[in-house]
């Protein structure tokens, strides 16, 4: 269990194990953070939100070193390391993950500003369907999903609202 002065520590995990090690860790006794966040994912033409840690392959542990056993952390299942500064486990400010943990929602989730960043007149560029890889100059956000641009084909200026995902800065 946690005692008064257990700090919190960095775990980096193997790719893709972050609730797998949160889950031994817990096991053990040890009170694990893992932040996450809703990120669309566009795959097979279908998009669709899943939830993904904020950090990839790292999560936080509380850890007494001088009461708790820490060394077993580097060995437990979905743990690659323990962060380290030479033989000891780094300690991390407790108000950087009281920090994390005060911007959840209602979901637990930590919410991410997705909209992209464009100005009027931004040069942006199409990254994928009928207008892959043209350039274009962004005219405004539609909605909260689609953003409308001007596309310069065959001389003129054409107007093409476009879904969000499928924009980059140019």
């Amino acid at each position: 269990m946690i005692s008064y002065s257990a700090n919190w520590r960095v775990v980096q995990t193997q790719v893709h194990a972050e609730h797998k090690a949160a889950a031994h860790l817990n096991r053990q006794g040890f009170a694990t953070y893992l932040p996450a966040y809703s990120k669309r994912r566009r795959h097979a033409r279908r998009i669709e939100n899943v939830i993904a840690p904020l950090f990839p392959r790292y999560l936080f542990v509380a850890v007494d070193t001088a009461t708790q056993r820490w060394r077993s952390i580097q060995s437990t299942i979905g743990v690659a390391s323990l962060v380290c500064n030479g033989d000891e486990p780094a300690a991390i400010a407790d108000h950087i993950v009281e920090e994390l943990k005060a911007r959840h929602d209602e979901r637990g989730l930590i919410p991410l500003d997705m909209r992209p960043r464009f100005a009027p007149g931004d040069k942006i560029r199409v990254l994928d369907g009928a207008f892959g890889s043209c350039f274009g100059l962004f005219e405004r956000m539609s909605d909260s999903d689609r953003v409308s641009i001007l596309l310069d084909l065959l001389g003129r200026k054409v107007r093409v609202m476009i879904d969000v995902d499928g924009v980059a800065a140019a």
